[in-house]
């Protein structure tokens, strides 16, 4: 499975039509007709296969893509990836191109945790971006890689500053904080109650953190008196 076009052909004789119509309803911005209907464990072990093979490089070069599962494929793929100039690079070509939260959320590569450094200079980089799904992309990477072992306050202060008035942005920056209020709670606390955020994503902060299990039922009735009217 060399050729692009098999790769194509591969993800439609694992398609579900079914699957598709419910991702249609999930991710409601792209074309139906761009969901084939791939489970994420397919695209997953396609990801993995290709690698193995060295058969991913002219795929990740093959932009744009016409199909939902080849651009999540492609997050998968840039995922794995072990080298991180290579992967830095590659992000940099492929973020421009992602067009809705689900692909964007496919990446998560690993490596950046063993390349701090270069990691959060390409993240801060990203905060910076115009484009809705770079900037989605840098607050999840800050959520998802620095809210533990490598969590520094700063961060919280760095995804408070963020203006948008985009909804997946927005979506984003009250999930970071709902985790943030998990994990990092004498930190994250202050957003809310000096009133950080705009109201709209303060208030779906506050009702993230009050769905989550990691938050004990002192402190969710104390967030939950935070609820701006």
């Amino acid at each position: 499975m060399t050729h692009i076009s098999n790769i194509t052909e591969y993800l439609f004789a694992n398609s579900d039509k079914k699957y598709a119509a419910f991702i249609s309803r999930l991710v409601p911005n792209i074309s139906p007709e761009s969901i084939i209907g791939v489970r994420m464990p397919v695209i997953h072990a396609l990801a993995k296969k290709l690698i193995a093979d060295n058969a991913h490089i002219a795929f990740v070069f093959s932009l744009p893509h016409k199909y939902h599962e080849e651009n999540l494929l492609h997050a998968s793929i840039l995922s794995k990836y072990k080298d991180i100039d290579a992967l830095l690079s590659s992000l940099n070509t492929f973020l421009p191109y992602i067009d809705n939260w689900a692909v964007c959320d496919t990446l998560a590569p690993k490596i950046f945790l063993k390349n701090n450094e270069k990691a959060l200079d390409f993240i801060r980089i990203c905060l910076a971006s115009k484009h809705t799904y770079t900037l989605r992309f840098a607050i999840y990477m800050l959520m998802k890689y620095y809210l533990d072992d490598y969590f520094d306050e700063e961060y919280i202060e760095l995804v408070c500053n963020i203006q948008s008035d985009e909804y997946y942005v927005n979506m984003c920056i009250a999930w970071y904080f709902a985790t943030a209020l998990a994990k990092q709670y004498s930190f994250a606390i202050p957003v809310l109650e000096e009133n950080k955020l705009s109201t709209w994503t303060h208030n779906k902060t506050v009702e993230k953190a009050l769905d989550s299990y990691r938050i004990s039922d002192d402190k969710k009735q104390y967030i939950k008196s935070l609820t701006r009217k």
